[in-house]
Protein backbone atom coordinates (compact mmCIF):
# COMPACT_ATOMS: atom_id res chain seq x y z
CA UNK A 1 0.00 0.00 0.00
CA UNK A 2 0.91 3.25 -0.50
CA UNK A 3 0.18 6.91 -0.11
CA UNK A 4 0.88 9.87 -2.15
CA UNK A 5 1.48 13.76 -1.47
CA UNK A 6 1.52 16.27 -4.55
CA UNK A 7 2.29 19.55 -4.45
CA UNK A 8 1.71 21.63 -7.57
CA UNK A 9 3.18 24.79 -9.30
CA UNK A 10 5.47 25.95 -6.12
CA UNK A 11 7.84 28.76 -6.85
CA UNK A 12 11.06 26.97 -7.12
CA UNK A 13 13.26 25.55 -9.57
CA UNK A 14 13.24 22.25 -10.28
CA UNK A 15 16.83 21.68 -9.81
CA UNK A 16 16.75 22.82 -6.51
CA UNK A 17 14.10 20.74 -5.08
CA UNK A 18 15.75 17.80 -7.01
CA UNK A 19 19.46 18.44 -4.67
CA UNK A 20 17.11 17.53 -1.30
CA UNK A 21 15.06 14.80 -2.75
CA UNK A 22 18.16 13.30 -3.39
CA UNK A 23 19.07 13.40 -0.05
CA UNK A 24 15.94 11.74 1.51
CA UNK A 25 14.95 8.84 -1.21
CA UNK A 26 14.55 5.65 0.28
CA UNK A 27 15.01 6.79 3.81
CA UNK A 28 12.19 6.03 6.67
CA UNK A 29 10.34 8.85 8.16
CA UNK A 30 11.60 9.96 10.76
CA UNK A 31 15.16 10.06 9.36
CA UNK A 32 13.63 12.12 5.88
CA UNK A 33 11.98 15.14 7.90
CA UNK A 34 15.18 15.14 10.16
CA UNK A 35 17.15 15.61 7.23
CA UNK A 36 15.15 18.32 5.76
CA UNK A 37 14.87 19.91 9.07
CA UNK A 38 18.33 20.09 9.12
CA UNK A 39 19.49 21.08 5.51
CA UNK A 40 19.52 24.88 4.58
CA UNK A 41 18.00 24.21 1.34
CA UNK A 42 14.90 26.96 -0.32
CA UNK A 43 12.81 23.70 -1.29
CA UNK A 44 13.25 22.27 2.59
CA UNK A 45 10.22 24.26 3.74
CA UNK A 46 8.03 22.87 0.69
CA UNK A 47 9.06 19.16 1.19
CA UNK A 48 8.43 19.31 5.25
CA UNK A 49 5.05 20.02 4.37
CA UNK A 50 4.73 18.10 1.73
CA UNK A 51 6.21 14.61 3.65
CA UNK A 52 3.58 15.70 6.69
CA UNK A 53 0.75 15.58 4.16
CA UNK A 54 1.75 12.34 2.54
CA UNK A 55 2.13 11.23 6.37
CA UNK A 56 -1.39 12.16 7.36
CA UNK A 57 -2.76 10.56 4.01
CA UNK A 58 -0.43 6.96 5.31
CA UNK A 59 -2.49 7.43 8.67
CA UNK A 60 -5.61 8.55 8.16
CA UNK A 61 -7.15 7.23 4.47
CA UNK A 62 -4.64 3.88 4.30
CA UNK A 63 -4.48 3.35 8.45
CA UNK A 64 -0.47 2.79 8.01
CA UNK A 65 1.53 2.71 10.87
CA UNK A 66 3.13 6.03 10.91
CA UNK A 67 6.37 4.53 12.16
CA UNK A 68 6.80 2.32 9.89
CA UNK A 69 7.02 4.34 6.66
CA UNK A 70 9.87 5.05 4.00
CA UNK A 71 10.11 7.34 1.22
CA UNK A 72 9.41 4.74 -1.92
CA UNK A 73 9.26 6.96 -4.14
CA UNK A 74 10.08 11.25 -4.72
CA UNK A 75 10.42 12.94 -7.67
CA UNK A 76 10.07 16.50 -9.30
CA UNK A 77 8.54 17.80 -12.35
CA UNK A 78 8.92 20.97 -14.35
CA UNK A 79 5.65 23.23 -14.11
CA UNK A 80 4.61 26.05 -16.31
CA UNK A 81 7.37 28.54 -16.17
CA UNK A 82 6.27 32.37 -15.64
CA UNK A 83 7.91 34.51 -18.10
CA UNK A 84 9.06 37.91 -17.13
CA UNK A 85 11.27 41.23 -18.71
CA UNK A 86 14.11 43.02 -17.55
CA UNK A 87 15.18 46.14 -18.54
CA UNK A 88 19.20 45.92 -20.16
CA UNK A 89 21.32 47.96 -21.89
CA UNK A 90 21.00 50.45 -24.56
CA UNK A 91 17.26 50.10 -24.37
CA UNK A 92 16.75 46.38 -24.59
CA UNK A 93 15.50 44.12 -23.03
CA UNK A 94 16.24 40.36 -21.65
CA UNK A 95 13.67 37.63 -20.40
CA UNK A 96 13.73 36.27 -17.15
CA UNK A 97 12.69 32.83 -16.62
CA UNK A 98 10.88 32.07 -13.49
CA UNK A 99 10.67 28.21 -12.93
CA UNK A 100 7.82 26.52 -10.91
CA UNK A 101 7.75 22.48 -9.71
CA UNK A 102 5.53 19.68 -9.74
CA UNK A 103 6.83 17.60 -6.68
CA UNK A 104 5.32 14.14 -5.91
CA UNK A 105 6.41 12.05 -2.68
CA UNK A 106 5.13 8.12 -2.04
CA UNK A 107 5.28 6.64 0.96
CA UNK A 108 5.17 2.86 1.65
CA UNK A 109 4.61 0.41 4.76
CA UNK A 110 7.92 -1.82 5.32
CA UNK A 111 6.86 -5.35 4.88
Amino acid sequence: MEAKAILRNARIAPRKVEIVLNLIRGKDLETALAIIKHTPKAACEYLVKLLNSAAANAENNFHMDKSNLYVSECFVCPGPTLKRGRARAKGSGARILKRTSHVTVVLAEKE
